[in-house]
C-alpha cells in the first residue's frame, strides 16, 4: 500500500519558529501560539514511489512546516509568511542547516515584495467591501493583519529587512481588531499605506529579482545531505 506514514517527518524538521500574534506582538489571552518552519525529507523516501507532502501539519499544536523545495519557492516569490518565518525572532529549534538556510534570508527581498503584499491586502479588501454590502459585517482580526500587511511591506521596501513586530503600531492594530475604529477611518489609513507603499517601491534599493542561483545550489547542497542518515 503506497500510503507511508508522515509521522516520521516530523523529526526531520531542520528549522522550527513561531510566528502569528505572539511573534507581531499582537497576543491576547485567547492567542494559539502558531509554529511554522521547514523539513527536510530523506533522499530515499523522495526517491520512493511514497513521495513526500509539501507540507505537514499538526492541527492539534498549531504547527505547519513546508518541504525544503516548496519554502524555497514560496520565499523566492516573496510569500508574507515565508518571509516573516524567516525574521521572527522567536526560533525554537534550528539545525545547522537550518541556520544556513537563516543566513541566506536576504537573497529573498526583492521589489516582487510589493506585488505581493499589496496585490494581496487590496484584492482582500474588495472582497471584505463586498462582504459588507451583503451582510454589514466586518471581521475586524483580518482588517488589522491586512493594516499590519501593508506596514510591514513598507517597511521591507524602505529597509530592506523584514521587522515582524509591530512595536509602536500595536495599540492602533488592537483597537481596529476590538472594532473600535471606524470603517472610514480604517479605510484612509489603509489608502495612505498603499501611497506610501508606492513611494517606497520607487524609492527601495532592492533588487527586482531574488538570487535564484544561491537558493538552488542550498537546495542542491541539502539533497545531497539528504542521503545521510543523520539530519543535517
Amino acid at each position: 500500500e503506497i500510503n507511508a506514514n508522515r509521522s516520521d517527518l516530523f523529526s526531520r524538521v531542520i528549522f522550527k519558529c513561531i510566528i502569528g500574534s505572539r511573534a507581531f506582538g499582537l497576543e491576547d489571552e485567547q492567542s494559539d501560539t502558531d509554529y511554522r518552519g521547514v523539513y527536510l525529507p530523506p533522499a530515499e523516501r523522495q526517491w520512493s514511489l511514497y513521495g513526500i507532502p509539501e507540507q505537514l501539519d499538526c492541527h492539534e499544536t498549531q504547527e505547519t512546516y513546508w518541504e525544503l523545495q516548496k519554502f524555497l519557492v514560496l520565499a523566492l516569490k516573496a510569500n508574507p509568511n515565508v518571509l516573516e518565518c524567516l525574521y521572527t525572532p522567536l526560533v525554537e529549534q534550528v539545525t545547522p542547516l537550518g541556520q544556513e538556510l537563516l543566513d541566506l534570508r536576504d537573497i529573498f527581498l526583492t521589489r516582487i515584495v510589493y506585488q505581493t503584499y499589496n496585490g494581496y491586502v487590496m484584492s482582500q479588501f474588495k472582497k471584505m467591501q463586498t462582504d459588507i454590502r451583503n451582510q454589514g459585517k466586518v471581521k475586524w482580526k483580518h482588517v488589522m493583519h491586512l493594516i499590519r500587511l501593508l506596514i510591514s511591506g513598507i517597511t521591507l521596501l524602505r529597509e530592506g529587512y523584514v521587522v515582524v513586530d509591530v512595536g509602536p503600531h500595536r495599540e492602533q492594530l488592537l483597537a481596529i481588531k476590538r472594532g473600535e475604529v471606524a470603517w472610514e477611518e480604517t479605510e484612509k489609513w489603509r489608502k495612505s499605506l498603499h501611497k506610501e507603499f508606492e513611494q517606497a517601491l520607487e524609492q527601495t534599493s532592492l533588487p527586482a529579482r531574488p538570487d535564484y542561483e544561491t537558493a538552488n545550489h542550498y537546495l542542491i547542497k541539502a539533497r545531497r545531505l539528504a542521503t545521510q542518515e543523520e539530519l543535517p
